[in-house]
């Protein structure tokens, strides 16, 4: 019984050691059928419908629909290369557009590398790193607020003060992780950074995110926030840097692991929000300023595996691993002002499925 029991543990073992060695073999096959463009180059390899096979019919309904919804820019990456590069309503490749909320995840990849190199823990909380008083809420209050809940939108500060992150507008609701709110706080995950490396947030992540992967761009402050502005292709090459699980090339940039947590669900009410990431696919969401919980998938005509960054107006980032893509909107609202969820979202992948499928 004894040896049944001992072989039964070591196959055990071996089946485990043999799994998870396919697995980082599938991951390192993956990263090695990537392509990324060079950090100080304009050159950026292509491929084509055609050769993918999709539905070129499909392709001129498509680029008019978005020109129609007020689209600036739009691009399509296949395994790093360009499928399409699309400029319109009086922009080009050399001009700037706002991420809005899409930036959110900028900050989200920098959290992830300050922890990397020890100066942050998420778990951590705030007042750690700031000090106390940062909001008006009790210092027992406010020492309930990690950096984690910063990152998943559960503070439990009111979210309908407006815009600010001044302490007289960052003041308690509800304890910390009890309550999903969209608030502008997460914006004080810069200060945390600014203030545990002993420099400017912008400087850090020049340093340590931008211009490692040959992004161009600035933050500008509006009031209490920082809103990114850059091209189409620097947006396209972070999505790309998120697509390849945080490495550019053979540089691991931002900690797979953490990149992992950071694409899934977060907490358990919003299950469709991760660490600033939209993720698609879960059975129930919340939306930007509403407390409602609304059944089914956040984008229903997406695949299911799709996880986004989401910006005000319909500033899009679109990752689908299954399929290999990085999708990238820019512009004008489509329809409605919005926060960053609206119908364009829908709309706008069952024209993308009626080119790709």
């Amino acid at each position: 019984m004894k040896l049944t029991y001992y072989l039964i543990i070591i196959i055990t073992v071996l089946n485990s050691c043999s799994r998870n060695s396919k697995e980082i073999t599938e991951t390192e096959t993956h990263q090695k059928e990537l392509y990324f463009p060079e950090i100080n180059s304009v050159y950026w390899e292509s491929t084509t419908t055609s050769i993918l096979n999709w539905n070129t019919n499909n392709l001129i309904p498509l680029l008019d629909f978005l020109e129609e919804k007020n689209t600036k820019s739009f691009m399509i990456l296949h395994k790093g290369k360009i499928v399409l590069e699309e400029y319109m309503n009086d922009h080009s490749n050399t001009k700037s557009w706002y991420w809005g909320s899409a930036g959110k995840t900028l900050t989200t990849a920098v959290t992830g590398i300050a922890q990397d190199e020890g100066l942050i823990h998420i778990e951590q909380k705030v007042s750690n790193y700031l000090g106390t008083g940062w909001t008006s809420a009790t210092t027992a209050q406010e020492n309930l607020i990690t950096c984690k809940h910063l990152l998943s939108m559960n503070s439990g500060l009111d979210d309908r003060l407006g815009d600010g992150v001044s302490p007289d507008n960052l003041q308690y609701l509800t304890d910390a992780g009890s309550r999903w709110a969209y608030h502008n706080v997460y914006v004080k995950l810069q200060d945390v950074i600014a203030s545990a490396s002993n420099q400017e947030w912008s400087k850090y992540f020049n340093t340590k995110l931008r211009d490692k992967i040959g992004m161009t761009g600035q933050w500008t402050n509006l009031g209490d926030l920082s809103v990114y502005w850059s091209n189409t292709r620097s947006m396209a090459r972070f999505g790309l840097l998120i697509a390849a699980q945080g490495k550019w090339g053979d540089t691991q940039i931002i900690p797979q692991d953490f990149l992992s947590e950071a694409t899934n669900t977060s907490q358990n009410i919003n299950k469709a929000y991760g660490y600033m990431w939209w993720l698609n696919g879960k059975d129930s969401y919340h939306l930007p300023a509403s407390q409602i919980e609304f059944n089914g998938t956040l984008i229903p005509n997406a695949p299911d595996d799709m996880y986004a960054a989401l910006g005000k107006n319909d500033q899009k980032i679109y990752i689908v691993p299954s399929k290999d893509l990085v999708i990238i909107r820019m512009g004008e609202a489509a329809d409605e002002d919005n926060f960053a969820l609206s119908n364009f979202d829908n709309d706008l992948w069952a024209k993308i499925n009626a080119l790709i499928d």
